[in-house]
C-alpha cells in the first residue's frame, strides 16, 4: 500500500463558475505540474496544476503568501482547502 502525502497549501478564497477558476490564497509554493486535491462539499478531488496565473499572467511558480488563479475541473467554493499530494 502506497501512502500519500499531503500539505496544506492554500485556502479558496473565490470561483469564478463561468471559467472554473478558483483563486486559491498560498501559504505554501505551487508550480505548474505539482498535483493538488482540492476538499469540497462533496469529497476532495485531485487534479495536476497545469497553468496558474498572477495578475492574469501566466506564472510556473507561485510563492508562499501569493494569490493565484487556477483553472479547476470541478466546482470548488471560498473556504475548501488545497492541499498539494505526493504519491
Amino acid at each position: 500500500m502506497n501512502m500519500v502525502e499531503k500539505k496544506p497549501v492554500g485556502k479558496v478564497t473565490h470561483f469564478f463558475s463561468n471559467i472554473s477558476v478558483a483563486v486559491v490564497k498560498l501559504k505554501g509554493s505551487l508550480k505548474v505540474g505539482d498535483t493538488i486535491e482540492i476538499e469540497t462539499g462533496e469529497g476532495p478531488f485531485k487534479q495536476k496544476v497545469d497553468s496558474m496565473q498572477v495578475d492574469h499572467k501566466p506564472v510556473k511558480t507561485a510563492k508562499k503568501g501569493g494569490e493565484i488563479g487556477l483553472k479547476v475541473n470541478h466546482p470548488v467554493r471560498a473556504g475548501n482547502q488545497v492541499n498539494k499530494v505526493k504519491e
